[in-house]
């Protein structure tokens, strides 16, 4: 199974810090390296911006091989969910005129052409346009960090 991390999983792995949880950025690191996680160049630019410089940015930068860029058929998906209007404002007005990176259309679109699931802390919520509505609508699997790790039978 492949799992394609949103920015927001990144940053509550952030609070677990490694020298306290060892094994958990072990199995990370053991995940990313397998290809089991995966991410998207958008994520890791999202992660860069961020106003917070910490260890998970490093982290982002030793593992920068799992950060991919989008393919052309994964670029047809983002065209496909931005073609819906209410899906429209994944894309703030604010990012747009400030330039910053956008991470959610891309994490879907990865997602939804390797027939992956996505590892967000956004919540499904009713007429919303957030990760797991977008997922919701595209038939593509979406959990929250917890759920992901519960899944690989994780427990520290």
């Amino acid at each position: 199974m492949i799992y394609v991390f949103d920015t927001g999983a990144f940053i509550v792995l952030k609070n677990y810090y490694p020298t306290a949880f060892p094994t958990l950025w072990e199995r990370i690191a053991t995940a990313a390296a397998s290809g089991e996680l995966v991410s998207v160049r958008e994520v890791f630019n999202e992660l860069h911006n961020y106003n917070d410089t910490d260890f998970i940015q490093d982290w982002a930068k030793d593992h920068k091989n799992i950060f991919a860029s989008p393919s052309n058929d994964e670029l047809l998906i983002v065209q496909q969910i931005l073609a819906i209007p209410h899906f429209q404002t994944l894309l703030s007005t604010k990012a747009i005129l400030k330039g910053t990176p956008v991470a959610d259309p891309f994490v879907v679109a990865a997602a939804k052409h390797k027939g992956a699931t996505v590892v967000t802390q956004e919540g499904l919520k009713p007429n919303a346009a957030k990760v797991p509505n977008v997922c919701q609508h595209f038939g593509v699997p979406c959990l929250n960090l917890e759920a992901f790790m519960a899944q690989q039978g994780w427990t520290f």
